[in-house]
């Protein structure tokens, strides 16, 4: 997964409306999300060689996915990030204690977000300037964007893809909300290079990687991803009054590519909870 952006709304019907890319490998197998059989809580797509998850959802409404932090490090590590939304949505724990309890010197670089219901928390495996870890972030209301650095770093995709969050308040149905996000994934314009980021990785990689889709002859976009969680229900909701931090549906809608943007295969599905 290379590109997240999501409204968090704790207190609004809609709780959390999120948009995601994963970029990979085009020979890396996976599998479209399903349930899966030998975790049949979880539902979200599946990395076949390491059988972690980039993003996926459980039936007791919680949330998880995981970006790379980009950086060019040849080391090796004994754990697959895509352990970290596995074991969390096979888990009781809280978003908070399940990041505080991540051993996080045993990935390579990692953003993980983990939604338990109620709160959305935020980590990752960067160190601080004294050499530290820092602590999980329970985020506060707002619009975000993350991709292969910290959250809301200001990369050109990143920016230009929170830019359609600000038009979901148009649509009041998961499907409008779905296509218009949809459309800004596929979003394939190269950013300018004064406006790319260093990372290590030469400038002509860092062009390859600037657009929210990515096109290449062997890695590229391979999953789109839109997930709209709900609050409970109620017809006379008053605005003026904070609801209950309580999901209780999960829309998710994927769009599997093949070949190039234009070929490409989608799946609904809804989860509730009563």
């Amino acid at each position: 997964m290379c590109l997240i952006v999501f409204n968090w709304q704790p207190n609004a019907k809609r709780m959390l409306t999120l948009a995601s890319n994963r970029d990979e490998f085009y020979d890396r197998p996976s599998k479209a999300a399903h349930y899966w059989d030998d975790k049949p809580n979880i539902f979200g797509g599946r990395d076949l060689k390491m059988n972690g998850t980039w993003l996926a959802v459980s039936r007791d409404m919680r949330f998880a996915a995981v970006t790379n932090y980009r950086h060019p490090n040849s080391q090796t590590y004994p754990r697959s990030r895509g352990e970290i939304p596995h074991d969390f949505l096979n888990s009781n724990d809280s978003a908070t204690h399940f990041a505080e309890q991540i051993q996080k010197d045993e990935f390579s670089g990692f953003n993980a977000l983990l939604f338990d219901g109620k709160n959305l928390v935020y980590c990752h495996n960067q160190k601080n300037n004294l050499g530290e870890f820092e602590e999980a972030i329970s985020l506060p209301a707002g619009e975000y964007g993350l991709s292969n650095h910290l959250l809301n770093t200001p990369w050109p995709k990143v920016q230009r893809t929170k830019e359609s969050l600000a038009c979901v308040k148009r649509h009041t149905n998961n499907p409008d909300i779905t296509q218009h996000l949809l459309t800004a994934l596929q979003n394939d314009e190269m950013a300018i290079d004064d406006q790319l980021p260093n990372t290590g990785i030469g400038l002509e990689l860092e062009r390859l990687l600037s657009p929210a889709f990515i096109t290449s002859p062997s890695y590229g976009t391979r999953t789109s991803t839109v997930v709209i969680i709900e609050g409970p229900t109620n017809s006379t909701f008053d605005s003026s009054i904070i609801r209950p931090h309580i999901a209780n549906l999960i829309y998710f809608h994927e769009r599997q590519y093949y070949t190039n943007k234009h070929k490409f295969e989608d799946q609904t599905h809804t989860l509730t909870h009563a």
